[in-house]
């Protein structure tokens, strides 16, 4: 692995080239300050989500870390996977901070941005909680769409809204608007998605008068209006054929409108086969249709998602991006959006609900089930004898909530720390069975062991007589590198978290440099 100063990397970042730039610090550390491309992958979960991240192993990689080693780790484990082109950042993110550029607070950073870049651009209408209420009160018909996934709708909505993700809402509206005059607002819990989904509806043409209620649920509370929990209103699940044929004219519209270019299945097919260029193929449909149907190899990422949180499914810069769905709406929206942060995204010319021969696909196999278990009985019977050492490396969050009486919590990148002496008798616990086998890599190759895994889960753990305990303070806050510290109650009645959670949104393009800005065309 070659090292590069963060003046030679940060050029790297927008030359055309193909490049996955990671940061593989815990979540925690990475959204308290991280360069505005890096793509987070977890040390702790590197090989389970590496696959999907990176499909092409020989593909340029650069990883930062924050100066502690973890790269080289990390570097390390992607090599013996066969990743050839690695690289990283000397003295990690706080060299990156020491040479002058920007660490950017939050997650979903570039998405984030990009958001309020397009409501500075495209002059987005947004209506305030306050007048929002005053004008329902005052008898006038709205509907009220909330732009993000039923599982967020449920947790907390405004009152009386209709659960439409983003890239639904122009394939569903027929269903969901009574005529062409009634106003649309769409909303979500902060900013981005209400801005994207309102915009989508104004790019497509909607009659509709269409506006984004500022600042989502954040916003209602500040306002002191109380939110909706458990509400499950959601969007239709299956369309009409009149309401799929016009869906489908209005992607071929919008595609000639925007340039957005299709892609068969035959071209498809040879780009699997190019070991030049990385290849990402999403589904940008519901889980529902996910589930009936989808072209063989296509991942599932809900188009509203998938520009909300682009670096949770795309970690290459310069891949290519084929996106497919059924009427070519859903694909078109997400593509065009997608194609405005800079990426290179295209619609397959294929509907996801008839049926093609199933392709062979490679998959990369990066994590083994090799690692012997143990029964919560027989360990009960260890460490009363005090003959093992019991590790947690479950989310500092589950330890906390409950674990077995005994254990430590540990997490991968910090094993070392734990000061355990070679030859140590090692159980690890983990709800997440791969965290399990990860640590038990690095473990093995610190001549700790034997190492064993064990079995079950904290109601198997209890049934065999182990004492489940809840440790509120422990690990420390300070330990916790895994957990987003970040305004992190905002959504649980905190309003200075709110306030500064908008405040951080809002504030996001003041802090871009000129390359930084320069890989959007937020008006497209």
């Amino acid at each position: 692995m070659r090292w590069l100063t963060p003046h030679d990397a940060k050029p790297l970042l927008t030359d055309g080239g193909e490049i996955a730039f990671l940061d593989v610090r815990e979540s925690g550390q990475y959204a308290a300050g991280h360069p505005f491309f890096a793509v987070p992958l977890p040390y702790s979960r590197l090989e389970i989500e590496a696959p999907a991240l990176l499909p092409r192993r020989s593909v340029c990689i650069v990883l930062i870390d924050d100066g502690d080693g973890v790269a080289e780790k990390a570097g390390r484990r992607l090599a013996s996977l066969g990743f050839t082109d690695l690289a990283a950042v000397e003295g990690g993110a706080p060299g990156w901070a020491r040479a002058g550029y920007t660490l950017y607070e939050g997650v979903n950073v570039p998405s984030k941005t990009f958001g309020e870049l397009v409501e500075h651009a495209c002059g987005m209408p947004s209506i305030s909680a306050r007048e929002l209420k005053a004008r329902r009160d005052a008898g006038e018909t709205l509907v009220l769409l909330d732009g993000r996934p039923l599982d967020e709708h449920r947790r907390m909505t405004i009152p009386g809204s209709t659960c439409c993700p983003n890239a639904e809402l122009g394939h569903r509206l027929p269903l969901l608007v009574p005529d062409e005059a009634t106003p649309v607002v769409v909303s979500c819990a902060g900013r981005t998605r209400s801005i994207i989904g309102a915009q989508s509806l104004r790019e497509l043409g909607i009659s509709n008068p269409v506006l984004a209620l500022e600042n989502g649920t954040q916003g209602w509370q500040l306002a002191g209006l109380a939110l909706e929990h458990g509400a499950d209103r959601g969007y239709p699940d299956r369309l009409g054929d009149d309401v799929l044929a016009r869906s489908r004219e209005r992607a071929a519209a919008f595609r000639r409108r925007r340039s957005i270019p299709l892609v068969d299945a035959a071209t498809l097919e040879a780009w699997r086969g190019d070991g030049t260029r990385t290849l990402y193929l999403f589904d940008v449909r519901t889980p529902e249709e996910y589930r009936r149907n989808r072209y063989p190899g296509a991942v599932h990422a809900p188009g509203g998602q998938l520009v909300q949180a682009t670096d949770r499914w795309v970690a290459v810069r310069g891949a290519r991006i084929v996106l497919s769905d059924d009427t070519g709406l859903r694909a078109a929206v997400t593509a065009y959006w997608l194609r405005c942060m800079g990426h290179d995204a295209r619609v397959l010319d294929h509907d996801a609900t008839r049926p093609v021969a199933e392709q062979s696909i490679e998959e990369i196999g990066l994590v083994d089930d090799l690692l012997p278990r143990i029964g919560a009985g027989e360990l009960r019977s260890l460490l009363e004898a005090g003959a093992v050492t019991l590790l947690d490396v479950g989310s500092s969050a589950e330890f906390r909530r409950g674990h077995a009486a005994g254990a430590r919590w540990a997490i991968r990148p910090r094993l070392e720390r734990l000061g355990l002496a070679p030859g140590s008798r090692i159980v690890v616990a983990a709800r997440d069975w791969p965290l399990a086998e990860l640590a038990a890599i690095d473990l093995a190759e610190a001549g700790l062991g034997p190492i064993q895994a064990l079995a079950g889960g904290p109601d198997d753990w209890r049934a065999a007589g182990l004492d489940i305990v809840a440790t509120p303070d422990d690990p420390p806050d300070a330990d916790r590198i895994d957990f987003v510290h970040f305004v992190h109650d905002r959504h649980a009645g905190n309003l200075e978290a709110c306030r500064a959670y908008l405040a951080w949104e809002t504030n996001l393009v003041n802090q871009l440099d000129e390359q930084e800005r320069g890989v959007f065309r937020p008006a497209g």
